[in-house]
C-alpha cells in the first residue's frame, strides 16, 4: 500500500490510500480542483479512486466530495447520520450508508469504520488493509477504547495533533471555542496524541503522520517537537515521524 496526505488542517482534509489496482479517499475537505493538483503532484491517476469514504459532515472532510464524486463517478460512504447532516453530492446513486462498524472492500483493500468522540452526528474513523494496517484518526476529542485499539495494532498512523494546550489557552479564540476544543468531543493535543501512541502503539508502528494541525493555536515545529519528546521516552521504539499540512501533500509513504 502507499499513503497520502493530500491535505490536513482545520481548513481542510483529505487522506489518498492505494494498492496497485485501486485508490480511496478519506475525506475530500478541499475543492476538487486542489485534489486533482495534489494527485499530480504525487504522480497519481484521479481515474484510480474507487471509493471515497467520509468521517463527518464538518466543510474541512466534505468541501469537495459532490463535484469529485460526480466528475468521476465515485461512490461515496458515510454513516446515515453523515448523510443526512451535511451535503454529500447532488447524486444520490454515488451515496452508500455505512454503520459504524461496517467493513466494505474495494478491491483487494479493506476499509473498516469505527466510532470515536466528536461533536458531529454520527462520526467514525477509518482502518486500511492490505496484509498491513493503515489507521487514520482525526477529529478527536480523546483517546477512547476505540481509538487505543486500533492505535495498538497499526503499521502507519495519521494522527490528529490539533493544538498546543498553552497555545490555545493563551490564543485568540473564544472561551466557548476554547471549551469545545480541548473538551472530550472536540480535539486532540500535541501531548494527548502522543500519549495515546507512547501508551498503547505496538513495536510494528513504523510511519506516523501528525494531521489535522490548528492555524491558530500550533505549528508543525512545535507538534513535532512535543509529540517526538514524549514517544521516545519508549525505549526501541522508534517511528518515522511527519507531520503534514494544509498546502501541499506529503510524500507518498510506501508500506
Amino acid at each position: 500500500m502507499e499513503v497520502c496526505a493530500l491535505a490536513s488542517g482545520s481548513s481542510g482534509n483529505c487522506f489518498y490510500v492505494c494498492n496497485e489496482n485501486a485508490a480511496i479517499l478519506v475525506d475530500v475537505g478541499i475543492s476538487a480542483k486542489q485534489i486533482l493538483e495534489r494527485l499530480k503532484a504525487i504522480n497519481q491517476n484521479p481515474l484510480k479512486i474507487k471509493a471515497i469514504f467520509i468521517t463527518h459532515e464538518h466543510s474541512d472532510h466534505i468541501k469537495g466530495s459532490d463535484v469529485l464524486a460526480r466528475k468521476f463517478n465515485i461512490p461515496i460512504f458515510a454513516t446515515k447520520a453523515t448523510t443526512q447532516k451535511g451535503f454529500l453530492c447532488s447524486n444520490a446513486d454515488l451515496i452508500n450508508c455505512i454503520n459504524k462498524d461496517s467493513t466494505i472492500k474495494i478491491e483487494k483493500l479493506k476499509i473498516e469504520a469505527f466510532s470515536k468522540t466528536h461533536s458531529a452526528a454520527d462520526p467514525v474513523s477509518y482502518n486500511i488493509y492490505e496484509n498491513k494496517k493503515v489507521s487514520i484518526i482525526t477529529d478527536a476529542g480523546h483517546a477512547c477504547k476505540n481509538i487505543q485499539k486500533n492505535i495498538s495494532n497499526c503499521d502507519f498512523l495519521c494522527i490528529e495533533a490539533n493544538h498546543d494546550e498553552l497555545m490555545l489557552q493563551e490564543g485568540p479564540y473564544p472561551y466557548f471555542l476554547k471549551k469545545w476544543i480541548s473538551s472530550d468531543e472536540g480535539h486532540l493535543s500535541n501531548k494527548q496524541a502522543a500519549l495515546s501512541v507512547l501508551e498503547h502503539a505496538s513495536s510494528k508502528l513504523k510511519n506516523i503522520v501528525l494531521s489535522h494541525l490548528s492555524q491558530a493555536n500550533n505549528t508543525p515545529e512545535l507538534a513535532l517537537k512535543t509529540f517526538t519528546e514524549i514517544i521516545k521516552e519508549r525505549q526501541s521504539f522508534n517511528p518515522q515521524v511527519s507531520v503534514s499540512l494544509r498546502e501541499m501533500p506529503t510524500k507518498l509513504f510506501v508500506i
